[in-house]
C-alpha cells in the first residue's frame, strides 16, 4: 500500500508495543521511538531480574511485534523538548497522529529536607540498577546496613528483596503511612522475603497501632493474618537480615553528616480518619528518628515535565470531553493529534496486562480520529532516516536488536546463566557491530 495512515509510539514498554500492533494490523505505517537501545520498558528493566518465565514469555511477544512489515523501530532515539526529537519535529516529518506511550519518566519526591543526601534514593532509580538499565547500571549507590523503604507496595517489596536476599544488608524497614489493613503489596512478592521477617517486631508492632484501627473499625488480627499469608510458601531465607515494618509513620526529613552523608530519618507518627468513607492517614505531632544509612522512596511515580505536554497532578492533562473516549476512558491531551496510553496516561497504574490493554485502547482511539479526521497520505521514510542520521549518534532498528539478542544468548550459553544482559550501551552498541571496540 503506498498511501496509508502514519503514526509515530513514543515509547516501546507494554503499552508502546502493543498499541503498535494494534495500529500496524490495521494498516496503518507506525514508527516506534524508543529512549532505551533495547525495547520492553519496565516489562525489560522493571520486573524483578529471576523472574526469567515472565520476562522471557514476554520478549517472545515483543519479538512477534516487531516482525511487523509495516512496523519500523527507532531506539537510542529520546522524544521531547530536551529530547533528540520534539512532538513538533515528529509533526514535521509527516506523522498524521502521535501516541505517547513513554511511561512515568519523572521522578516522583515528597520535596523533604534531606532528599539531596548521599544514601537517598527512589525507588525507580534502585529497580533500573539492579535490573541493568543503562545509566543507572553504572550509578553508585550507598546501601548501608540499615536501609528504610517509604511504601507499602509490590515495588516495596522488590527493593526489600533486592537488600534482603542479594545485597544482604543488616536490617530493612518498610516505613507505611497508612496501617496494616490498608498495605497494597501481593501475598506471591511477600513470599520472597518473609522468612526474614521479624514475626515478634510484627506483633509488637500490631498491638501499638491497635487501639488506632479499632477506633475506624479496621480488624487488627485480619491485618496481620493477611501480612503472614505467604509464610507457607516462604522462600527459604539466605541472609541474616532482619525485615520489619513501621506503620501509621510519615518521613519528614533526612538527617545527614558533616559530609553529606544520610545518617538519619524522621517520622511522624499518624492517626487513622474516616474522611468523605474514605480512611486516611493524619500526623498527631509525635516525631522520633531512626538510625538508618539509606531510604528509598517507593511511592509512585510521574511523567516527565519536560516532555512538551501540559502536566497536572503529575499526569499529562488529558481532554475531559473526550470525543473518542472508550470504556468511558480519555486517551486525548489538549492537542488534537496527540494521545496517551498506559503510564503515559495513568502514572504507576497496573502492571504489563494493565500497559497492554491500555496501550490497545489508546491505538483503538488513534484509529478513530485517523479515519474521521486524516486521510491516507505517502509516507516519507526516508526524511524520517535523514533526521534521525542527523543526529549523529548510533540509532537501533529491527535487525540490531536481532543481533544483540543473539549476542547476549551466546554470552547466556557460555557462561552458563539463566540470562545475561550487557551493562552499558557501549557494550551493546559493541556487540551489534555499531561501535569498534577501543
Amino acid at each position: 500500500m503506498t498511501n496509508q495512515y502514519s503514526v509515530a509510539v513514543v515509547g516501546a514498554g507494554p503499552a508502546g508495543l502493543f498499541g503498535a500492533r494494534e495500529l500496524a494490523n490495521q494498516g496503518v505505517r507506525v514508527a516506534l521511538f524508543n529512549r532505551d537501545i533495547k525495547p520492553g520498558g519496565l516489562a525489560e528493566y522493571g520486573i524483578y531480574p529471576n523472574k526469567h518465565t515472565m520476562k522471557n514469555g514476554l520478549r517472545k511477544q515483543f519479538r512477534h511485534v516487531l516482525d511487523i512489515p509495516n512496523l519500523d523501530y527507532y531506539g537510542n532515539v529520546t522524544v521531547g523538548e530536551r529530547g533528540d526529537l520534539s512532538l513538533d519535529d515528529l509533526r514535521s516529518l509527516g506523522f498524521q497522529a502521535i501516541l505517547v506511550t513513554a511511561g512515568a519518566q519523572g521522578t516522583k519526591w515528597l520535596g523533604l529536607p534531606g532528599e539531596d543526601l548521599v544514601g537517598v534514593y527512589h525507588a525507580k532509580d534502585v529497580v533500573y540498577h539492579y535490573n541493568q538499565l543503562p545509566p543507572y547500571s553504572q550509578k553508585s549507590f550507598r546501601f548501608g546496613k540499615r536501609c528504610a523503604i517509604i511504601g507499602a507496595g509490590n515495588v516495596m517489596l522488590d527493593i526489600a528483596h533486592f537488600l534482603i536476599r542479594e545485597q544482604k544488608v543488616e536490617e530493612v524497614v518498610a516505613i507505611v503511612r497508612r496501617g496494616p489493613a490498608e498495605i497494597k503489596f501481593e501475598k506471591k512478592e511477600m513470599e520472597y522475603v518473609i522468612d526474614n521477617l521479624d514475626l515478634d517486631a510484627l506483633d509488637v508492632e500490631i498491638e501499638r497501632v491497635t487501639p488506632i484501627m479499632q477506633a475506624v473499625n479496621q480488624d487488627p488480627d485480619a491485618a496481620c493474618a493477611k501480612i503472614l499469608e505467604a509464610l507457607p510458601k516462604a522462600l527459604p531465607k539466605v541472609s541474616d537480615t532482619r525485615f520489619r515494618f513501621e506503620f501509621l509513620a510519615s518521613p519528614k526529613q533526612m538527617i545527614g553528616d558533616a559530609d553529606g552523608n544520610l545518617v538519619q530519618v524522621e517520622l511522624e507518627d499518624n492517626i487513622l480518619v474516616e474522611k468523605d468513607g474514605d480512611t486516611k492517614a493524619r500526623g498527631n505531632g509525635n516525631k522520633r528518628r531512626l538510625d538508618v544509612e539509606t531510604v528509598i522512596f517507593a511511592i509512585g511515580d510521574k511523567v516527565d515535565e519536560s516532555f512538551g505536554l501540559p502536566v497536572e497532578w503529575n499526569e499529562f492533562v488529558k481532554s475531559e470531553n473526550p470525543r473518542y473516549p472508550i470504556d468511558g476512558t480519555s486517551f486525548e491531551t489538549p492537542f488534537d493529534d496527540i494521545f496517551v496510553g498506559g503510564w503515559s496516561r495513568k502514572a504507576s497504574s497496573g502492571l504489563v496486562g494493565y500497559a497492554r490493554k491500555d496501550g490497545t485502547n489508546a491505538a483503538k482511539t488513534v484509529l478513530q480520529y485517523l479515519q474521521e479526521k486524516k486521510q491516507p497520505t505517502e509516507f516519507n521514510v526516508e526524511a524520517v532516516m535523514a533526521k534521525l542520521k542527523s543526529l549523529g549518534k548510533p540509532i537501533i532498528m529491527k535487525d540490531d536488536i536481532k543481533r544483540l539478542e543473539a549476542a547476549e544468548t551466546a554470552e547466556a550459553q557460555k557462561h552458563n546463566l539463566e540470562a545475561f544482559k550487557f551493562d552499558s550501551n557501549d557494550e551493546m552498541l559493541h556487540a551489534m557491530g555499531l561501535m569498534e571496540t577501543a
